[in-house]
């Protein structure tokens, strides 16, 4: 080691100078390789790491900013499917329902002629549970009727209405009255999926 100084000494002094010079630039390079290189690389993968939880943050930020409004839009939601639900019974409450229909009528103060349900028509998730009715009696009765049916929690769509045989009877004109009413229910799944078993049975059998 001494004889290495003695011999840096010995040197001129522009070479004692390009020796230190390039010594620097050794230690520099290898500064850079071994320590500085590593630094920069980790420092990138700290800024992105940052920014990901950054990005998470702000967008907590949003969620929280708009959590009523979502807790209020799940609540608009759940009271409409309340509201759907009162509307479209399940199969249990068909009979009471057609059995509202029935009494509207002779509240209304009509003589029932015919009340019968008809098969069920499905659809996705529903079915429609029409009923052909006859009554007799005046046009006001027939009337009431209408109001009365239309007035009840669930859906009943009255349509093919038709008025017939007019008769006059204590001043008061009375008429036979038909019409279809149709109201609606909710498939449980089970019937959805033999419905759509069923549909696809025959969509298979008409390929053929």
């Amino acid at each position: 080691m001494s004889d290495l100084v003695e011999r840096f000494f010995d040197l001129e002094s522009r070479q004692r100078a390009m020796l230190c010079a390039l010594l620097l630039v050794l230690v520099a390079a290898g500064y850079w390789s071994l320590v500085y290189s590593g630094r920069l690389a980790e420092l990138a993968t700290t800024r992105e790491k940052i920014q990901g939880l950054q990005d998470q943050r702000t967008t907590k930020q949003r969620l929280i900013a708009n959590l009523d409004e979502e807790r209020t839009a799940v609540r608009n939601l759940q009271a409409e499917v309340r509201r759907a639900e009162v509307q479209l019974p399940d199969g249990k409450e068909i009979p009471d329902l057609l059995s509202a229909i029935s009494s509207a009528g002779r509240e209304s103060g009509l003589e029932i002629l015919l009340f019968r349900q008809k098969p069920e028509r499905y659809q996705d998730f529903y079915a429609e549970v029409p009923v052909d009715v006859l009554v007799r009696g005046n046009y006001q009765q027939v009337a009431t009727f209408f109001d009365r049916v239309g007035q009840l929690d669930r859906i009943v769509n009255v349509s093919d209405i038709s008025m017939k045989e007019p008769k006059a009877e204590s001043g008061t004109m009375i008429v036979n009255t038909s019409c279809s009413a149709v109201t609606f229910r909710f498939l449980d799944e089970t019937e959805r999926e033999r419905i759509a078993k069923e549909k696809a049975e025959q969509a298979k059998s008409g390929k053929r």
